[in-house]
């Protein structure tokens, strides 16, 4: 899952990518309202965690032109204490839900799992079936074969992100971009670490290849199973 914090207060946009990044999720942070309207409009993301009082572009307008150009990721409004107004400005905008300042890390991180919930309720469909290979993001669940397969949190979004795209060729950038965040810089082989460690999980106790190697260009899930 890969969420966007928006928010100009640098010390709790740190702690935020901090405690978030511990939970399992890619952060991307944005410090004001064009950079954040801007890596929402151009990047994928599962939620939106956006405050009103923002440089350059407030919150409200942020959001409110996410909706205009038809982007319904969920966004969680960061309001002001006691800002009754700001809750139903935040609403009536487009935000799906409100938190008011302050808050513990522990509720903005409920608030978060509950939106999550209702987006993939919203689509009930939402799961990927390639052969033998199952994967169900609610569940947060792989099987083969009907055996459970144990993966990381950051393995599991890899393996996702290969299924989304499936029979096409998944650039390491791409992936990078995706599941780990887009100011990351380090070594890009450590796409290579993870696809060795979920074929190790997926396809060698199985006695089967289903993610391919595209030399110099990246990796493609394959729909025929190949026996090893």
């Amino acid at each position: 899952m890969r969420i966007l914090v928006v928010e100009d207060e640098k010390k709790i946009a740190s702690a935020l990518k901090r405690g978030l990044t511990a939970e399992g999720f890619t952060v991307d942070v944005a410090n004001d309202g064009v950079d954040g309207l801007s890596k929402a409009t151009e990047f994928e993301y599962d939620i939106i965690v956006l405050d009103i009082l923002l440089p350059l572009l407030n919150g409200f307008a942020v959001c409110a032109k996410l909706r205009e150009r038809r982007i319904w990721t969920p966004i969680l409004m960061l309001t002001a204490k006691l800002g009754e107004y700001d809750e139903a400005e935040a609403l009536d905008t487009g935000a799906d839900d409100y938190l008011t300042k302050p808050f513990s890390f522990i509720v903005l991180l409920a608030h978060i799992r509950a939106l999550l919930r209702r987006n993939i309720q919203a689509d009930p469909t939402i799961s990927y079936k390639i052969g033998s290979l199952a994967l169900d993001p609610r569940l947060h669940q792989v099987n083969r074969d009907g055996t459970v397969i144990y993966l990381t949190a950051r393995e599991f979004s890899v393996l996702e992100y290969l299924m989304r795209f499936t029979d096409r060729v998944v650039t390491k950038r791409e992936i990078l971009d995706q599941i780990w965040d887009i100011d990351y810089d380090g070594d890009p082989n450590i796409v290579e670490v993870f696809v060795r460690r979920i074929r190790l999980k997926i396809d060698k106790p199985f006695s089967c290849k289903s993610i391919e190697t595209v030399r110099g260009i990246g990796y493609r899930l394959i729909t025929q199973e190949l026996s090893e």
